[in-house]
Formats: C-alpha cells, sequence, structure tokens
C-alpha cells in the first residue's frame, strides 16, 4: 500500500521549468483509462501487486466509490499518473483510503502526482467523505493535509505500522472517528 509519485518536495521554480508544473489535468478516470492506469501502476511499482489491487477493488462493490479514481494527463492528453480512494471504515466509520499512487517514471517529481492527488481529494470533499487514510511516505503525505493517525487523531492502523507513515486527514474539518481502520478485503489486510 505504499506509493510511487513525487516522493520528494515539488520541485521549485528553478529546479523544473514552470510549464512543466502547469500543464498537468487531473480528472476522473473512465472506462477507456483503465489500461492506461494499469501500465502506470506496472511501471511505477516493482511488481504487478498493486495494478493487481487496482483491479481487485474495481471488482469489489463495497471498496469501489464511482468517480474516486483520478488520472492526471501529461501534456499530450495521456494519462501519465493514477490516484485511487476506495471505502475502508474506522471501526464501523465509513472512511477512504487513498492506495495506490502511481506516476509513470518518466513524469515522477514533476507535480503530477500532486495534481492527481489534490484533485482526488476534492473530488471526495465534494461527494460528501469525511475522512481519508494513506500508508505512504512521511514528508509526501502532509503538503495535503495528512498527519499522523494515531497521534493525532486516536486512529489506529490494523497493522503495526509507523505512526509517521500512517496518516490521516479530515476532508470535511470535522474531527475524524477514532478507532481501528479496516480495509476492503482486496488489500489482505486483516
Amino acid at each position: 500500500m505504499t506509493s510511487s509519485t513525487d516522493e520528494a518536495p515539488d520541485p521549485s521554480p528553478a529546479a523544473a521549468p514552470s510549464a512543466a508544473r502547469s500543464t498537468w489535468q487531473a480528472r476522473p478516470e473512465t472506462a477507456e483509462d483503465i489500461a492506461a492506469v494499469r501500465r502506470i501502476n506496472l511501471a511505477a511499482f516493482e511488481t504487478a501487486e498493486e495494478a493487481d489491487l487496482v483491479n481487485a477493488l474495481r471488482r469489489d462493490r463495497s471498496a469501489w466509490l464511482p468517480g474516486l479514481s483520478y488520472v492526471a494527463d501529461a501534456p499530450d492528453g495521456t494519462p501519465a499518473a493514477h490516484a485511487l480512494l476506495t471505502r475502508c471504515h474506522v471501526d464501523d466509520v465509513p472512511a477512504v483510503a487513498l492506495a495506490p499512487c502511481a506516476v509513470l517514471p518518466a513524469h515522477q517529481k514533476t507535480g503530477a502526482g500532486s495534481a492527481v492527488i489534490r484533485a482526488l481529494l476534492d473530488a471526495a470533499r465534494a461527494a460528501g467523505e469525511r475522512t481519508a487514510v494513506v500508508l505512504g511516505h512521511p514528508p509526501y503525505y502532509p503538503r495535503f493535509g495528512f498527519a499522523p493517525a494515531t497521534s493525532r487523531f486516536g486512529i489506529l492502523p490494523p497493522q503495526p505500522w509507523p505512526d509517521e507513515a500512517f496518516l490521516a486527514l479530515s476532508l470535511d474539518g470535522s474531527i475524524p472517528p477514532r478507532g481501528t481502520v479496516r480495509y476492503a478485503a482486496p488489500f489482505g489486510i486483516d
């Protein structure tokens, strides 16, 4: 459940052309994007595990949330980044899990990952989602408002994960529910 996105901070304007930062167009995934999403995840990760996870989550009616799988298009219009939110629960309270997030290697550290995640989180807010969780790179996710889930919110991971890597975000400004996260079955986490 890790991510392969823009793990380092976004490049400064001096480090990357400003055009690279402004060209990413994030949008909801369409049926025509399914193969591209798989290619992105296969290219971004060392194994097919994340690409297979996306396919399994698509088939799980209790996990898949229509409209909460996003891609970011490169300037030529081809999908280069993908991020997904699926249903999870904090005890019995519905929440969303951000995973996986992936960017084609040629486009990593260009803002593509940030663009797709920001747009996806905005879509989740618009859909009325209240809390998001992610297991990911501690220096990356706080830029979106994520904070340590356990020490800040009392949200416990289903396994012993480091507090600095298991993060949560209130999407609506409310206090997130306390309890243990229960991921959808395709994650294979008990």
